[in-house]
């Protein structure tokens, strides 16, 4: 009885060999990079353009208060030898008051393109994503993964994720 039930469980396993490769092939796995999509998109550089073109005449405005800080702070370097006590102390504070002034300024700024930043990469996220699930439908992928300690460069659907990005427009 024994040697009736080992013939077919070598049967089964030999089964189970070749299915295994069938099945493993049915399943297809793709790698998007984010990085390199915020990098190479149209929609991307679109958006950086867009800030930078938001945000340069405040930046233009605080390289020039600046500058004019520098130039005030090298003038008084300068003078100072020959200011009284008065002045010299007059003249500090009005440095000090103004280099708060420039700090502040250039917090509120960095902040402000910080948040329109994530606001233009969100959309642009959200562009990438809906573009990722068309290409994964059309190609029959089952699993995209966006990150990964190593892929295989067959498996990078970013160029085709890009590709149609930049054709969606």
């Amino acid at each position: 009885m024994k040697y009736l039930k080992l013939p077919s469980l070598w049967a089964l396993v030999a089964a189970m060999a070749f299915a295994v490769p069938a099945m493993a092939q049915e399943f297809r796995v793709g790698f998007v990079s984010l990085d390199r999509i915020l990098r190479e998109a149209g929609a991307a550089k679109a958006a950086q353009a867009k800030l930078e073109q938001e945000f340069s005449r405040r930046e233009k405005e605080l390289n020039d208060m600046g500058a004019a800080l520098k130039s005030q702070s090298e003038r008084y370097e300068r003078e100072a030898p020959t200011l009284s006590e008065s002045q010299r102390q007059q003249r500090q504070k009005q440095l000090i008051d103004q280099d708060r002034e420039f700090q502040r300024k250039r917090r509120e700024i960095q902040e402000d393109m910080q948040a329109r930043k994530n606001e233009e990469l969100q959309q642009v996220l959200e562009r990438a994503n809906r573009v990722v699930r068309q290409v994964a439908e059309q190609e029959k992928y089952d699993l995209i993964l966006q990150e990964a300690v190593y892929i295989n460069p067959k498996h990078d659907i970013t160029e085709k994720v890009i590709k149609a990005l930049n054709n969606a427009r």
